[in-house]
This record gives C-alpha cells, sequence and structure tokens, in this order.
C-alpha cells in the first residue's frame, strides 16, 4: 500500500466520532420533536398540560435539522439515491471514475450550498427577521439548515471521492461476510 494512503488512513477515526456526533444529534433532535408535539397535542384535550403557539414552528424548525443531517449521514454509508441499474455491466474502473465524478458533484452541490446558505443566512431577511410566535429568536435558525447540509456533504463527500481513489491503487482483502442462517 503506497505510503501516502497510510497516511490518509489515520484520517478515519475523525469521520467516525463526526458521524457519531451527527448521528446522536439527530436522535436528541428526533427525542425533542418528539416530545413537542406529543404536549402539543395533548394540550389540545388535556386542560392542564400547556399548549404552546410555539410548538409547530419550534417542530418543524427541528424536522428540517433532523433530514438534513440524516442526509449526510446517507452519504456517508453510501445510502443516498442513486442510479444502479448499469453498475453490473460496466467495467470495474468505469465505475469507479463515475462514482468520483458523481461525488465530485454531489460536493459542488455542497459548497454552494454552504456559501449561498450562509448568504441567506447572513441577509438582512434572515437577521431581522422573527419567528412569528417566538418573536426574539431569530430566522437565521430557520435558514441555518442550507449551509449546515453543504457543509456535511462536504465533509463526508471528500471521504467518498478519497475511498474511490483509494481503490484504484489498494487492493483490500475481501472481507468475508456472515450469512445469516434464518429457520422456516
Amino acid at each position: 500500500m503506497p505510503k501516502v494512503f497510510q497516511i490518509l488512513d489515520r484520517i478515519r477515526p475523525v469521520y467516525e466520532w463526526a458521524y457519531k456526533i451527527i448521528m446522536f444529534l439527530c436522535k436528541i433532535l428526533l427525542i425533542t420533536d418528539i416530545l413537542i408535539t406529543t404536549m402539543a397535542v395533548l394540550g389540545r384535550y388535556v386542560s392542564f398540560i400547556p399548549d404552546p403557539a410555539w410548538s409547530e414552528q419550534v417542530v418543524l424548525t427541528l424536522m428540517v435539522y433532523m433530514a438534513v443531517l440524516s442526509a449526510t449521514l446517507a452519504i456517508r454509508k453510501g445510502n443516498h439515491i442513486r442510479l444502479t441499474a448499469f453498475d453490473k455491466y460496466l467495467p470495474q474502473n468505469v465505475l469507479r471514475v463515475l462514482n468520483v465524478a458523481s461525488d465530485l458533484a454531489v460536493m459542488v452541490l455542497g459548497v454552494i450550498m454552504l456559501i449561498y446558505g450562509w448568504q441567506v443566512c447572513t441577509s438582512p431577511l434572515a437577521k431581522f427577521g422573527r419567528y412569528e410566535s417566538m418573536p426574539w429568536l431569530s430566522r437565521f435558525w430557520m435558514y441555518f439548515p442550507i449551509p449546515l447540509a453543504g457543509a456535511g456533504m462536504i465533509i463526508f463527500e471528500i471521504e467518498q471521492v478519497y475511498q474511490h481513489i483509494r481503490a484504484f491503487y489498494v487492493k483490500d482483502e475481501p472481507q468475508t461476510q456472515e450469512v445469516e442462517v434464518q429457520s422456516l
């Protein structure tokens, strides 16, 4: 294995760490979403449980954060939507080149989302706009998932591009897969 790949493989724990942090945040967002929604629904029918006016906007905002963060996790695991109908007919090296090209295109989209999303976040619309039910909270937080998703896409696409390029030069040992036996 070329030395450059040995050096770059040491960065892999950073990606694992980032993945775990984002996964933890998604779980916290989901739990918070469920709790706020439960409180809001119960508040409509049970008189002593409050039904805050801000619940709907907070739930929707948290859902957006959860959606974009979980999408970056899908990029890392290769579970995002992609067309694979012709993969079995293409030579392995052509498939690798196409994978690198598609990952670079997604990375460019991430850069665009990061740059222009940040411009929207720092625009007067976001700075001075307020949530209707929470006038003390800036709309910055409503637009912030756009550059956040862009940053996550860039981080995990760098890893994907590296893995595809590495596959051209380093032949990993085939991993044995355990076969799960199911009883009928």
